[in-house]
């Protein structure tokens, strides 16, 4: 990384290339935040949304793309007042790795799949007849996407290794380098640019002024991965947040963290990092089974408690969006199938229980003008049929990454219950709205 551009990032996170009090583009059908909300038509915006990390691949003409079932989906989602999509831009590396999300966009640095640009085009296009936004992550901290291990591959750093292979532990290691690796974060950097700076084929828009992108989000659940990583963790995400802005002062800026537990348990670096000027709102993410807040054995019997430690982890860190004035969007929570079951067959009572009770945090605190402005339900499956326990080259896509049992946390077409339940939910939200 050469040290004038590492000169002019630094001075643009000081100064803050533009915030989104000062967007160039006037359209009022981009979201702005003003004084703590989200607004948008001048009106503020909140919203029940849906993690759809698939849809750039459903969107494409070439392998895993299924443009009659993606518009069957969005319609579905735009039916039950789901309008606000978290979409991975694309994976990363070679194809046939374990657990990996295929096809991959970019293959190599700079090198990329144009099938599967072509469906980021087709999405975006089809999500903008339909009045639908889209929240934009283009790193990863987790193997399923390629992210942070890929780039560290490319930099030279040795074998990604695969954790359904090589273990966790052996995984989390490789992947603290990544705060450090100046090679590692240039070509990240290189992605970033080719992306943000992309004119849709279809729709003859530069993405920088299309108004059906929310937001540009840093990764998904960056981390740090160890305690003596947290300064160049915070330093890196200043500068490519910074990089963001000066190629974009349209959109929003989000980073995509899980909160104090994607910080290393220190609410302190969550502060940091979402204290930057170009971090236009915070995110958390919440994950009852996988934190251990609801075992396996006893999901049913432990909603409760869940319910608990969710309020708990909520009311930490709206109490710093309250210090700096910006909202806050849970952008991912999810919660297995009754008995830790995986069929589209099985129950959801526990889940339904437990997406209640998020939801009515939601449309509470929306009501009482706090700053949690929305959420995203992990994640949207659909019209899917899994074939097999993981993903396989040849099945459709769920909710649930390939490194995932299918139908996990995934909410099929069929989870009748669940879906009323959301679409109450979106109905509370729209009331609200409507009254402001």
């Amino acid at each position: 990384m050469k040290a004038g551009f590492i000169s002019f990032l630094f001075v643009s996170a000081l100064i803050g290339v533009s915030s989104c009090q000062e967007v160039k583009n006037s359209d009022s059908s981009f979201v702005r935040v003003e004084n703590g909300q989200f607004i948008r038509h001048h009106q503020p915006y909140y919203y029940i949304g849906a993690n759809f990390w698939y849809g750039a691949i459903l969107a494409s003409e070439g392998e895993g793309g299924n443009r009659v079932r993606l518009a069957q989906e969005l319609d579905s989602l735009k039916k039950i007042g789901v309008d606000n999509l978290r979409i991975l831009v694309g994976s990363d590396g070679k194809r046939n790795v374990p657990s990996k999300v295929e096809p991959t966009l970019q293959v190599e640095p700079g090198v990329y799949n144009d099938t599967i640009l072509a469906g980021l085009d087709y999405l975006l296009a089809e999500m903008r007849k339909r009045d639908m936004l889209a929240v934009l992550y283009l790193n990863n901290s987790w193997e399923w996407s390629g992210g942070y291990s890929q780039y560290l591959e490319w930099a030279g750093l040795g074998k990604a290794p695969v954790p359904s292979v090589d273990g966790w532990s052996a995984y989390m290691e490789f992947v603290k380098r990544f705060p450090t690796s100046e090679e590692a974060q240039r070509l990240f950097e290189g992605y970033v640019k080719d992306m943000i700076t992309r004119i849709n084929r279809y729709t003859n828009i530069k993405y920088v002024d299309d108004p059906a992108i929310m937001s540009w989000q840093v990764g998904n659940e960056p981390r740090a991965f160890s305690g003596e990583n947290k300064e160049a963790f915070a330093t890196w995400m200043t500068r490519t947040t910074a990089l963001i802005r000066s190629l974009d002062p349209n959109h929003l800026i989000s980073t995509g963290s899980e909160g104090k537990h994607g910080c290393e348990e220190d609410l302190a670096l969550f502060e940091r990092i979402h204290a930057d000027m170009n971090v236009d709102y915070m995110n958390i993410h919440i994950w009852p089974y996988n934190w251990g807040w609801a075992l396996a054995d006893s999901l049913q019997e432990k909603v409760s408690d869940a319910q608990r430690q969710t309020k708990d982890y909520i009311d930490e860190h709206l109490a710093i969006a309250r210090k700096y004035g910006k909202p806050m969007v849970l952008e991912e929570f999810g919660f297995p199938r009754d008995n830790f079951q995986f069929d589209k067959v099985s129950s959801t009572h526990a889940r339904d229980t437990y997406y209640q009770y998020v939801f009515s945090l939601v449309s509470d605190t929306v009501a009482a003008y706090q700053l949690l402005a929305g959420c995203n339900f992990w994640a949207w499956g659909g019209l899917a049929n899994p074939r097999h326990t993981y993903w396989k080259k040849g099945d459709d896509y769920t909710g649930d990454p390939a490194q995932e049992q299918q139908g996990l946390n995934s909410v099929f077409a069929s989870d009748t219950t669940t879906i009323q339940i959301i679409k109450e939910a979106a109905s509370r939200i729209y009331r609200i709205k409507s009254r402001r």
